[in-house]
């Protein structure tokens, strides 16, 4: 038996997982990448959880679609934060609105980490801001959930491999419902 609160988040999932906004792979592919990579990490419950729900905001009302098709920002970060919210503590809605925000990091202090980023990321990334300035970079540092933005931006970027499989979203079942507060 299924809890009612997975049900809504798996059936919203369901609803856009198909699509792939630009990358190689659709977003249920993704989500379940980022999600196995996490576990391959040894994170804790709760930053699985982060890595699996990151990109919920591109599914709600296909947000995700916005920056190819639109040229526009969904901020699909600030929406699935809020969505998560009802249901989850900070542990992982933090990192889930601070992942595009590591982004901008990763790209104005790591030499390279743009160059790596997917064509969708790239043009994600000109529509959220760019590399963060150095006044950014300091403020961004000191945020309660800066180390687990980070990683859980790493396992975004990690997370887009061809023919990859790895176990879907209903086997985190438990795990999601663990972590609900």
């Amino acid at each position: 038996m299924t809890d009612p609160r997975f049900d809504r988040i798996a059936a919203l999932i369901a609803r856009f997982g198909t699509h792939s906004y630009g990358e190689e792979v659709t977003q249920i592919g993704h989500i379940e990448q980022c999600a196995q990579l996490a576990i391959e990490a040894g994170e804790n419950d709760a930053m699985i959880v982060a890595a699996l729900l990151h990109d919920i905001g591109h599914f709600i009302d296909d947000a995700g679609n916005m920056a190819k098709a639109l040229g526009q920002d969904a901020r699909h970060q600030e929406l699935g934060a809020a969505f998560l919210a009802r249901w989850f503590g900070p542990e992982v809605t933090e990192p889930v609105r601070l992942h595009v925000a590591a982004k901008r990091y990763l790209c104005a202090v790591e030499p390279g980490y743009t160059q790596g980023l997917s064509s969708a990321s790239k043009l994600s990334l000109s529509l959220q801001g760019g590399a963060m300035s150095a006044d950014e970079i300091a403020v961004f540092k000191t945020r309660p959930w800066f180390a687990q933005a980070v990683r859980l931006r790493r396992y975004d970027d990690e997370g887009k491999r061809i023919d990859w499989a790895v176990p879907d979203l209903a086997s985190h079942h438990d795990r999601i419902v663990a972590v609900m507060i």
